[in-house]
């Protein structure tokens, strides 16, 4: 492409769009190598941007990063948002149909979500941290609110902890899936992860 119509096609993409594209193409570097090994530089030359306008977005590599993991947990949260007054077991099957399709549509996205667990950065961590935490609290607070489950969510301490589990338990399926693991189909892990959610509740 000549560079004059490169110019106009960098121009025709808006800030938000901009960012979008961007971040699309860190998930995919991210899910496909550990953050170490990931350069800006790959990202602008995958863009079509210079570094120094990936730069204008974001300042350093530790803050693109963590504007990928955040944007892949808003998504997260996004798709399993719980339906007020519905109880929990009407929506698990629903919920987790949702989400898988997230992880299938949104295959790089949500493995780069997951390695920055393993990022040496402290900070990178400390994002990824904050992200399962609030999937966690969105979990309990759709239990405490559902007829069944609240009064376990309320006086036994360790569904706390038994939705920190299954929520890793969960992860570790849809990173195995993804990979072809097994040869699962989705409505065999949905079934999985539901009986499994179940089960340490029951």
């Amino acid at each position: 492409m000549p560079a004059n119509q490169g110019e106009r096609a960098r121009r025709r993409l808006s800030t938000g769009e901009r960012r979008e594209q961007l971040l699309s193409v860190g998930a995919r570097l991210f899910s496909e190598s550990p953050y170490d090994e990931v350069w800006i530089e790959q990202v602008a030359e995958i863009a079509g941007v210079s570094r120094g306008l990936l730069y204008h977005y974001f300042p350093t590599k530790r803050d693109f990063f963590a504007a990928v993991v955040e944007r892949e947990s808003a998504r997260m949260l996004r798709m399993t948002a719980a339906v007020p007054g519905v109880p929990v077991r009407e929506q698990l099957t629903a919920g987790l149909d949702t989400y898988l399709g997230y992880v299938q549509e949104h295959a790089h996205g949500f493995r780069a979500f997951h390695r920055a667990d393993a990022a040496g950065d402290q900070a990178v961590r400390r994002v990824y941290q904050r992200a399962l935490a609030a999937q966690e609290r969105q979990i309990l607070a759709a239990l405490a609110a559902d007829p069944e489950f609240g009064p376990a969510v309320e006086t036994a301490p360790q569904v706390r902890l038994a939705v920190r589990g299954w929520l890793a338990f969960t992860t570790a399926v849809c990173l195995e899936w993804l990979r072809g693991e097994g040869a699962l189909s989705r409505e065999q892990v949905r079934d999985l992860c539901a009986r499994a959610l179940l089960g340490v509740l029951s």
